[in-house]
């Protein structure tokens, strides 16, 4: 098969330009995946950080059904929570609110939350704490 010199430098010389194109190909292919990995990043950024900024401005938009003034802004787990009407001093209905743009979904910690008031787990308590001397 490989009986003389130039058969085995040709062999040896063919198995470098395999080697040379096979790493050529790998390269190009490794940098368009990483170069696509990198626009998926910056596109979800942009996304999350336009959420935050919907999440802020949805309550000054005209077709918001809450008074302005009946809102808390948490901002973790749950956007706001609304006392609607106690502004009025006629509180009507305390309302869990979340915010969300696009098609983006309830994420698992706000899907519990919403399990468990839809369950109406919910409770009210009350913490003293007591006064000592020295203050």
């Amino acid at each position: 098969m490989l009986s003389t010199p130039e058969d085995i430098f040709l062999a040896i010389g063919f198995a470098w330009l395999g080697l040379f194109f096979g790493f050529l190909f790998a390269k190009i292919f490794f940098y368009q995946n990483i170069k696509w990995h990198r626009k998926d990043a910056v596109k979800k950024s942009k996304d999350v950080t336009l959420g935050y900024v919907h999440e802020k401005l949805a309550p000054i938009l005209p077709n918001f059904p809450y008074n302005y003034k009946d809102l808390t802004f948490l901002g973790k787990w749950v956007d706001y929570v609304v006392f609607d009407g106690l502004s009025e001093w006629q509180l009507r209905q305390i309302v869990f609110l979340e915010i969300k743009s696009g098609w983006s979904r309830l994420n698992k910690n706000e899907q519990q939350i919403k399990n468990i008031v839809w369950a109406r787990r919910v409770k009210h308590e009350i913490m003293r704490i007591k006064k000592t001397s020295g203050y």
